[in-house]
């Protein structure tokens, strides 16, 4: 089966068949591309969305990571990233693979097309041109056989007559020879090149044509191989990934399974616990006997010598776990005393132990960057040519400030950490004041019973304390546990300045607005007001004017 000897006659139809197999290639090469552009861009995908809840550094979100849970989810990102690589890689090979050297193709292709046909062509006009130059030969033939046959017919006429003078029939005879002799070498000159026509015509069809449509036949054959092995390719470039895509699934199998439970339970316990003692039983009052009691050693509620504890429509103000007002207030505020005295005593010692670690850190840092000036120096003396020894004198007096001043700091945290340890005696009455410590037992109480007790805020009472009965903490240990009515009102204030309240505790406000006041500024920087009957919160002291009404109860203070 040759197109040669099949299609002789179709050089047409060929042209327009080779053109749609070539169109068909960049279809397939169009397509291919867009399949790699669809491959980066879920690659692209991928990545942002993995890069999307990767845990923030240096953030509260990073430190969740510690529970096997959120570890299995971070490893699980960290695969997804590499399956989006293993589709960048499909992209780009495919792009090497199949695209780009189809396209070198195609031009190659349209090249050996373009000179096949041109071929054609001229072989084409080539026999046309024969084919033109046997009719013109032909039809000069059929000529000068017509005008011998006229000039034979004229002689015999004109011999015929006997009126016609001799020299005119010798006129007439060899008119007609020489119209003779025209039409043999007209005859001859035909007979030549109808032969020589007939010769291109049998080599037109039987050679040229065959071999420039086997050329086409062969390219077109070549065309057709070629999109076959692009499409293995294109099979086999997604097939090389599929191992490691299946390593990313593993990878995320094994994560899923590394998730332990109990391991996160004990994290959670180790995050939360506070050092503190359950409650014991509240021993029973008897208001029946006209005596002055005192609170029971076991209570935690606290009560003001001479009222009576049910105020605010005789709600018991009794918590069960009084924490500090002023440390709730840091908390809301986002503020952190400096010995974390706001936390309790175990997540105290965690974060105090941290800070000292963190410190000794920096210290070692700091000698180590002591010892090398040190050393530079040392080589300076010796070779001056190297260097000048003054030059490295203030550097290595402002890293042993440096040194100094974060021993001086991780001294006070171990100082710190070291009550919390109960390694040192407690702090005086009026440190105790100024973390927030709740005693709210008279003295007596405290002399019988506050041996080795542990303080809510981590510090620990190893001796007698020395504070009148008279000493009272403010009752209002949490609001959130409490349906206790709202603060009054101790005066007005207006707002300088607009003050967008986005922390927890903190309340917003626009320059010129008016709000009643209900804490004044207790040295912290902030004042709480209010906004109608049900908005509260905390705005800095600075960005309102406060008139204070005399004659309203002033705001409690608290300890």
């Amino acid at each position: 089966m040759s197109w040669g000897t099949e299609l002789w006659d179709q050089f047409d139809n060929l042209e327009k068949h080779t053109q749609w197999g070539i169109d068909i290639l960049e279809k397939y090469i169009k397509f291919v591309k867009e399949r790699t552009e669809i491959e980066l861009s879920y690659a692209k995908q991928l990545r942002n969305l993995s890069k999307k809840y990767q845990p923030k550094k240096n953030s509260k979100e990073e430190e969740e990571y510690k529970y096997t849970a959120c570890k299995a989810f971070l490893s699980t990102l960290n695969e997804m990233n590499d399956y989006a690589g293993q589709h960048e890689v499909i992209s780009e090979n495919m792009t090497s693979q199949i695209t780009v050297d189809l396209m070198r193709y195609v031009q190659e292709l349209k090249q050996e097309r373009k000179s096949n046909f041109h071929d054609g062509r001229k072989a084409q006009q080539h026999i046309e041109t024969c084919w033109k130059q046997l009719e013109s030969s032909k039809r000069r033939f059929e000529r000068d056989c017509k005008e011998a046959d006229r000039a034979q017919q004229y002689f015999e006429k004109m011999d015929a007559d006997i009126n016609v003078t001799k020299a005119d029939v010798e006129k007439a005879r060899q008119q007609a020879q020489i119209r003779q002799q025209m039409a043999e070498d007209s005859k001859a000159d035909y007979s030549l090149i109808l032969q020589r026509f007939n010769q291109e015509q049998w080599e037109y069809y039987h050679t040229h044509i065959p071999n420039i449509f086997q050329k086409i036949q062969e390219m077109e054959e070549r065309r057709i191989v070629r999109i076959g092995e692009s499409m293995k390719t294109y099979a086999e470039v997604d097939r090389q990934v599929i191992p490691i895509i299946g390593k990313c699934l593993d990878g995320i199998v094994k994560a899923a399974e590394s998730i332990d439970q109990k391991n996160d339970s004990q994290l959670v316990v180790e995050a939360y616990k506070s050092g503190f003692e359950p409650p014991g039983d509240i021993e029973f009052e008897d208001y029946t006997q006209p005596m002055k009691r005192t609170v029971s050693d076991n209570s935690l509620s606290s009560s003001k010598e001479g009222k009576p504890e049910l105020r605010f429509g005789g709600k018991s103000r009794g918590k069960l776990w009084p924490f500090i007002k002023k440390n709730k207030l840091s908390l809301k505020l986002g503020v952190t005393p400096e010995d974390f005295s706001n936390f309790p005593p175990e997540q105290r010692r965690k974060k105090l132990q941290q800070k000292v670690d963190d410190l000794n850190r920096e210290i070692q840092k700091e000698t180590d960057q002591r010892d090398a000036i040190t050393k530079m120096k040392d080589v300076y003396l010796k070779n001056p040519q190297m260097g000048d020894p003054a030059s490295l004198d203030q550097k290595l007096t402002e890293v042993t400030q440096n040194i100094e001043k974060l021993r001086l700091e991780a001294q006070k945290f171990e100082a710190w950490l070291a009550e919390v340890e109960g390694r040192l005696p407690a702090r005086s009455e009026q440190a105790r004041r100024q973390s927030g410590l709740y005693d709210g037992q008279t003295h007596q109480t405290v002399t019988n019973c506050a041996q080795d007790r542990e303080s809510p805020d981590g510090s620990y009472t190893e001796e007698q304390s020395q504070e009148s009965e008279h000493k009272v903490l403010a009752p209002d240990f949490d609001d959130e546990f409490d349906d206790e009515e709202p603060l009054p009102a101790i005066g007005t204030c207006k707002a300088l300045y607009t003050f967008e309240g986005q922390n927890e505790g903190t309340i917003s406000v626009v320059e010129g607005e008016t709000l009643s006041v209900i804490e004044e500024d207790k040295g912290d920087g902030w004042t709480r007001i209010r906004r109608n009957e049900d908005e509260e919160g905390y705005v800095p002291t600075s960005y309102v004017e406060v008139y204070l009404d005399k004659n309203a109860k002033g705001a409690k203070t608290y300890i």
